[in-house]
């Protein structure tokens, strides 16, 4: 499999973060059982809001020349980021493109960071894990926390670590 490539994702970009947001929550509907609207999109008008919004930066994932996935990160002008979306489409998992996509990101971003997920998606579970332990070794934690205005589903798994910044070379 080539190697991954992280790019911001522009503007022109757009109609390529929201197809790649309805499958995002495709596979999200399976653990938080969302239907999409009448018109076969789920909600939401976060992929336009964040190409635009200075607290988030949306980053695609890129394998060769296709499109592999999807990062949305928010709280880059607050003390912590918060890897809100992480999607990478199901022909290129299993390779190592996840683990080299998120260290890309938080490198990109260095600081604390909070990342959730559910414990119903067992694949995540173990995935995130491993991300929290070889990024920051034993220094990571793990919460459940309520889904805002989802009191009919379980809490989902924060894990949170910090990365120092950068040395300069």
């Amino acid at each position: 499999m080539p190697e991954v490539s992280l790019r911001p994702a522009a503007a022109a970009d757009r109609a390529l973060v929201e197809r790649l947001w309805l499958m995002f929550h495709h596979d999200l509907s399976e653990f938080r059982g969302g239907l999409p609207d009448a018109d076969g999109t789920f909600h939401g008008d976060q992929p336009g809001r964040v190409l635009t919004d200075a607290d988030w930066a949306a980053y695609l994932l890129v394998l060769g020349t296709s499109p592999a996935g999807l990062v949305l990160v928010r709280g880059l002008t607050g003390p912590t980021r918060v890897l809100n979306a992480f999607f990478v489409v199901r022909g290129a998992r299993r390779g190592g493109v996840g683990l080299d996509a998120v260290r890309q990101v938080v490198a990109r971003h260095p600081g604390p960071w909070e990342i959730p997920f559910q414990d119903a998606n067992v694949a995540a579970v173990h995935f995130w894990r491993r991300v929290a332990r070889e990024i920051a070794g034993d220094a990571w934690a793990e919460e459940r926390r309520a889904v805002p205005h989802r009191p009919d589903l379980p809490p989902d798994v924060w894990i949170s670590f910090d990365t120092p910044p950068a040395q300069a070379s």
